[in-house]
């Protein structure tokens, strides 16, 4: 293999495909893969699902691209499904997952801007959750190992460890603006607060005259089971970024909010070249069609609750590897009591595709619409690789 152009930002596996289908991968070599990365819980219904495919070619065929200067119709007709769907009142649609949450942390402030309340503009977070990859979005993660070397520290972010909820109250302060948080921690291991607690949160935001953001990049869109992982806290966020599983693998991000904190985005103070052109919004509401079908999602919920019960099954069977089965829905995380790296390529050399997360978590993401038979293959797999690890 010849030395790679790219840069040496990701350090990749020896290891590429030339075609996907549904849950499975194949490799350059002819070798099938079951596939429970999709992307990092991107491609939300599998690769080269038959009917995104077919609306993104017929749309490729009409028109690609236009200014936002100009009204796009797939872009206001996917926005309208999703207030319409959603606690929404105004969709700001964008490229990723970095640049929805970038622009939340932009409707906070200009929304305390627009009240004449400037100085409200700090965001507190969780430390070394994961809110994206921009010079914003990683100090807001409080995470020194993606902050190092990308200095100087961009100033408005507190930070509280999880769960520690005095110091989160002790923090907020006549500057604060926001709390944001992922629902469910995914490259932090795969931590899942609780609907107690987000609706304590909700509580707590409404008691101090602040904003409760909701990130959903990763969880939401019926990766737990509900349309958004809050939904089971049943609250009302004023701001929720989202991206990764509304796209299906087609690059979409959006951040949605009321019309209350909507009010300060006014002409010119947010844009995006690409954000919302036709393809990406032609493909979003193919992936809505079929999320939103009668059945979808508690087939999720349903089949989810099975590979829940079947891993909790193995790791009562080797409670030396496994330490605890994590998640909710699709957003699964075995946490080990080692690091997982070497239990990762066993799994890859038998053929399961998964990602590791923070404290030794293997993160396991299937497509939404997998099969049992294929969910069954993959705790096969699990059980052998626990069955002949040695560390």
């Amino acid at each position: 293999m010849s030395t790679s152009s790219l840069a040496n930002n990701y350090k990749r596996r020896n290891l590429s495909f030339k075609k996907g289908i549904g849950s499975f991968l194949y490799s350059t070599k002819g070798e099938k893969y079951l596939d429970f990365v999709q992307g990092i819980a991107v491609n939300s219904l599998g690769h080269a699902n038959s009917y995104l495919a077919k609306k993104l070619k017929a749309q490729a065929n009409k028109l690609w691209h236009v200014s936002n200067a100009f009204i796009i119709p797939e872009g206001e007709k996917l926005a309208k499904r999703l207030t319409k769907f959603t606690f929404a009142d105004s969709i700001i649609f964008q490229n990723s997952g970095a640049e929805a949450t970038e622009a939340a942390i932009k409707v906070a402030r200009k929304y305390f801007y627009s009240i004449n309340k400037p100085n409200k503009n700090r965001i507190i977070c969780i430390k070394n959750s994961f809110h994206g990859r921009t010079i914003a979005a990683i100090n807001a993660s409080g995470s020194k190992k993606m902050t190092e070397g990308f200095g100087p520290k961009v100033p408005g972010f507190d930070h509280f460890e999880f769960g520690n909820h005095k110091k989160l109250k002790k923090l907020i302060n006549k500057n604060t603006a926001a709390i944001m948080v992922e629902t469910v921690l995914g490259e932090g291991g795969i931590k899942v607060i609780p609907d107690w607690c987000i609706k304590e949160l909700r509580k707590l935001c409404d008691k101090k005259g602040i904003l409760l953001i909701l990130d959903e990049v990763q969880c939401g869109i019926g990766r737990t089971g509900n349309f958004f992982a809050f939904e089971s806290a049943k609250v009302k966020p004023d701001i929720v970024p989202i991206a990764k599983g509304i796209g299906g693998g087609f690059p979409i991000g959006a951040v949605l909010m009321t019309k209350k904190v909507a009010k300060g985005m006014i002409p010119g103070s947010h844009g995006s070249t690409f954000g919302g052109n036709p393809l990406a919004m032609t493909v979003g509401n193919a992936v809505l069609d079929q999320i939103l079908k009668k059945g979808f999602l508690s087939n999720v919920r349903k089949l989810s609750n099975y590979f829940h019960v079947e891993l909790n099954k193995i790791q009562k069977q080797y409670p030396k590897i496994i330490k605890e089965v994590r998640g909710k829905g699709y957003l699964i995380g075995l946490q080990l009591f080692f690091d997982q790296t070497k239990f990762i390529e066993e799994l890859m050399k038998n053929k399961l595709l998964t990602i590791r997360a923070g404290e030794n978590v293997i993160r396991i993401l299937p497509p939404l619409n997998v099969k049992q038979n294929e969910i069954d293959l993959a705790l096969k797999i699990i059980r052998k690789v626990c069955k002949e690890y040695k560390s």
